[in-house]
Protein backbone atom coordinates (compact mmCIF):
# COMPACT_ATOMS: atom_id res chain seq x y z
CA UNK A 1 0.00 0.00 0.00
CA UNK A 2 1.07 3.58 -0.58
CA UNK A 3 0.70 6.72 1.51
CA UNK A 4 0.24 10.03 -0.30
CA UNK A 5 1.05 13.39 1.20
CA UNK A 6 1.69 16.92 0.02
CA UNK A 7 5.02 18.37 1.14
CA UNK A 8 5.34 21.97 -0.01
CA UNK A 9 5.14 21.91 -3.81
CA UNK A 10 5.60 18.12 -4.06
CA UNK A 11 3.45 15.04 -4.04
CA UNK A 12 5.23 12.44 -1.94
CA UNK A 13 4.34 8.76 -2.31
CA UNK A 14 5.67 6.43 0.40
CA UNK A 15 5.53 2.70 -0.31
CA UNK A 16 4.83 0.68 2.84
CA UNK A 17 5.91 -2.69 4.15
CA UNK A 18 7.05 -5.49 1.88
CA UNK A 19 5.69 -3.60 -1.12
CA UNK A 20 9.01 -1.70 -1.05
CA UNK A 21 10.70 -5.00 -1.85
CA UNK A 22 8.20 -6.05 -4.52
CA UNK A 23 8.19 -2.65 -6.25
CA UNK A 24 11.91 -1.89 -5.87
CA UNK A 25 10.98 1.59 -4.53
CA UNK A 26 10.60 3.11 -1.09
CA UNK A 27 9.20 6.46 -2.14
CA UNK A 28 8.59 8.83 -5.04
CA UNK A 29 8.60 12.62 -4.99
CA UNK A 30 6.80 14.37 -7.83
CA UNK A 31 6.55 18.17 -8.23
CA UNK A 32 2.89 19.21 -8.19
CA UNK A 33 3.58 21.13 -11.39
CA UNK A 34 3.97 17.73 -13.10
CA UNK A 35 0.82 16.16 -11.62
CA UNK A 36 -2.15 16.33 -14.02
CA UNK A 37 -4.75 14.75 -11.72
CA UNK A 38 -5.89 11.69 -9.83
CA UNK A 39 -8.84 9.32 -10.10
CA UNK A 40 -10.06 6.28 -8.22
CA UNK A 41 -10.09 3.40 -10.71
CA UNK A 42 -10.70 -0.10 -9.34
CA UNK A 43 -11.04 -1.47 -12.88
CA UNK A 44 -7.48 -0.61 -13.88
CA UNK A 45 -6.16 -3.80 -12.30
CA UNK A 46 -7.56 -5.80 -15.23
CA UNK A 47 -5.77 -3.63 -17.83
CA UNK A 48 -2.67 -5.00 -19.56
CA UNK A 49 0.46 -4.12 -17.59
CA UNK A 50 3.14 -4.33 -20.26
CA UNK A 51 6.71 -5.48 -19.69
CA UNK A 52 7.83 -5.60 -16.07
CA UNK A 53 11.26 -4.14 -15.42
CA UNK A 54 11.94 -4.21 -12.49
CA UNK A 55 8.99 -5.33 -10.44
CA UNK A 56 6.70 -8.12 -9.37
CA UNK A 57 3.47 -9.41 -10.88
CA UNK A 58 1.40 -12.32 -9.65
CA UNK A 59 -2.06 -12.02 -11.27
CA UNK A 60 -4.78 -11.57 -8.67
CA UNK A 61 -2.22 -11.11 -5.90
CA UNK A 62 0.17 -8.21 -6.53
CA UNK A 63 1.35 -5.82 -9.22
CA UNK A 64 4.29 -3.71 -8.07
CA UNK A 65 7.17 -1.92 -9.73
CA UNK A 66 7.93 -0.39 -13.11
CA UNK A 67 6.07 -1.57 -16.20
CA UNK A 68 6.68 -0.46 -19.79
CA UNK A 69 3.76 -0.34 -22.21
CA UNK A 70 3.23 1.51 -25.48
CA UNK A 71 6.37 3.59 -24.97
CA UNK A 72 5.30 4.71 -21.49
CA UNK A 73 6.65 3.84 -18.06
CA UNK A 74 4.01 3.20 -15.37
CA UNK A 75 4.65 2.61 -11.67
CA UNK A 76 2.33 0.10 -9.97
CA UNK A 77 1.79 -0.77 -6.31
CA UNK A 78 -1.55 -2.61 -6.09
CA UNK A 79 -2.69 -5.67 -4.19
CA UNK A 80 -6.37 -4.76 -3.67
CA UNK A 81 -7.81 -3.31 -6.89
CA UNK A 82 -10.84 -1.89 -5.08
CA UNK A 83 -8.47 0.67 -3.51
CA UNK A 84 -6.60 1.67 -6.68
CA UNK A 85 -5.90 5.30 -7.50
CA UNK A 86 -4.32 6.51 -10.75
CA UNK A 87 -2.17 9.64 -10.65
CA UNK A 88 -1.55 11.08 -14.13
CA UNK A 89 1.82 12.79 -14.64
CA UNK A 90 3.50 14.97 -17.27
CA UNK A 91 7.21 15.48 -17.92
CA UNK A 92 8.18 12.78 -15.41
CA UNK A 93 9.96 9.44 -15.47
CA UNK A 94 6.54 7.77 -15.16
CA UNK A 95 3.47 8.61 -17.24
CA UNK A 96 1.27 7.55 -14.34
CA UNK A 97 1.28 5.98 -10.90
CA UNK A 98 -1.20 3.22 -10.10
CA UNK A 99 -1.34 2.96 -6.33
CA UNK A 100 -3.32 1.14 -3.69
CA UNK A 101 -4.27 3.52 -0.90
CA UNK A 102 -6.27 3.10 2.28
CA UNK A 103 -9.01 5.56 1.24
CA UNK A 104 -9.17 6.22 -2.52
CA UNK A 105 -11.63 9.13 -2.24
CA UNK A 106 -9.46 10.89 0.34
CA UNK A 107 -6.31 10.35 -1.76
CA UNK A 108 -7.97 11.77 -4.89
CA UNK A 109 -9.27 14.74 -2.88
CA UNK A 110 -5.79 15.36 -1.44
CA UNK A 111 -4.22 15.52 -4.90
CA UNK A 112 -7.03 17.49 -6.53
CA UNK A 113 -7.15 20.03 -3.67
CA UNK A 114 -3.38 20.52 -3.85
CA UNK A 115 -3.63 21.10 -7.59
CA UNK A 116 -6.48 23.58 -7.12
CA UNK A 117 -4.45 25.45 -4.48
CA UNK A 118 -1.47 25.52 -6.85
CA UNK A 119 -3.63 27.08 -9.60
CA UNK A 120 -4.87 29.82 -7.26
CA UNK A 121 -1.34 30.89 -6.30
Amino acid sequence: MALLRIDGDDLVVVIEGLNKLWSFKGSLTIPLANVRGATADPGIATDPKGVRAPGSHVPGLITAGTFHQDGERVFWDVRDASKAVVVELADERYARLVLQVDDPRAAVALVENALAQKEVC
